[in-house]
């Protein structure tokens, strides 16, 4: 081996593996820097004022992703919260005996509604209602423009909406396996029951939550917590039966294509209402309180 010839490209060539920017970078750090294994406890919790710097770099950094890049990561979430959806009406089913004790009803569909969005949001997929605050804050900032952030709300939407309504479709040809077919009715009963204000208001809160959960992922390090936070705001929501614009999408059009109960205009309805709920509740509950007491406080500070 050659004195200047970097060790990692050597062992690299040996192993015949693939050499990548990042193996290059980590070869270039451990030249440069002593490896150690301490963890400062100090960073175990993020300032308020880091996380919204972290946050608004989040935000650019989707609001310059390209349309198409974005769109297809959209339709990977509406595909993967379909497994919230099944989970929620397999549980709806086999909890039927419990039709005595609601409540245990209940608390057993909250347990299961968070594991799509566990595996949606630890994935990296784009949701919707993650971005109904994330990309509020680099606007706020003066670092996007709002047509930006129109771009990608459009662009997430509609992607959520087409990967909801294959994972919708894929459960119901699936559904000889599955068996919640009755689920998936009973589920699209408790979306369109309910008058426009008490279903928007639901989805506030349910949008509150969501953005909520998106500002504790960048408030944690990458550990165990960050699902644990997730878990906690997704749990809140089914525990309460909220609505959720992308999860009650699948649902809905699950219930949709399993009976002819359900119309063209029950599922418009809820869709409008649940997205536009979701959306006030993340931007304004979340993005907007969040960036104004944090930049108020260090304003004050620095004064």
């Amino acid at each position: 081996m050659q004195e200047n010839e970097d060790p990692l490209k050597v062992r690299v060539a040996e192993h015949s593996e693939p050499l990548t920017d990042r193996s290059l970078e980590r070869s270039t750090e451990d030249r440069t820097w002593v490896p150690v294994i301490v963890k400062r406890t100090d960073e175990a919790r993020r300032h308020p004022d880091d996380v919204l710097v972290a946050v608004i770099g989040e935000g650019l950094e989707q609001l310059s992703r390209p349309t198409f890049s974005l769109g297809l990561s959209a339709v990977a979430a509406g595909l993967i919260l379909g497994f919230s959806a099944m989970a929620v009406a397999v549980v709806s089913v086999a909890a039927q005996p419990l039709a005595d004790w609601p409540m245990l009803q209940r608390l057993a569909v909250a347990l299961v509604y968070p594991l799509g969005f566990v595996v949606c949001l630890m994935s990296g997929a784009e949701l919707y209602t993650e971005h109904t605050a994330t990309a509020v804050y680099p606007v706020l900032d003066g670092k996007a423009t709002l047509g930006s952030l129109l771009r990608l709300w459009i662009t997430i939407v509609v992607g959520n909406l087409l990967g909801a309504f294959f994972s919708a479709s894929l459960m119901i040809g699936a559904d000889s396996v599955i068996g919640a077919r009755e689920g998936y009715i009973e589920i699209g009963r408790h979306l369109v029951a309910f008058a426009s204000m008490p279903l928007l208001l639901s989805a506030v809160l349910a949008g509150w939550l969501m953005a909520l959960g998106a500002w504790l992922i960048m408030a944690t390090p990458p550990t165990v917590s960050q699902i644990v936070s997730i878990y906690i705001v997704t749990f809140l929501i089914g525990l309460g039966g909220l609505h959720h614009s992308i999860a009650g999408a699948v649902e809905i059009f699950a219930a949709v294509l399993a009976s002819d109960e359900f119309g063209g205009f029950q599922v418009v309805r809820f869709l409008s209402l649940a997205l536009l709920g979701n959306l006030i509740g993340g931007s304004f509950f979340v993005a907007a309180l969040n960036y104004a007491h944090i930049r108020k406080s260090r304003e004050m500070s620095n004064t």
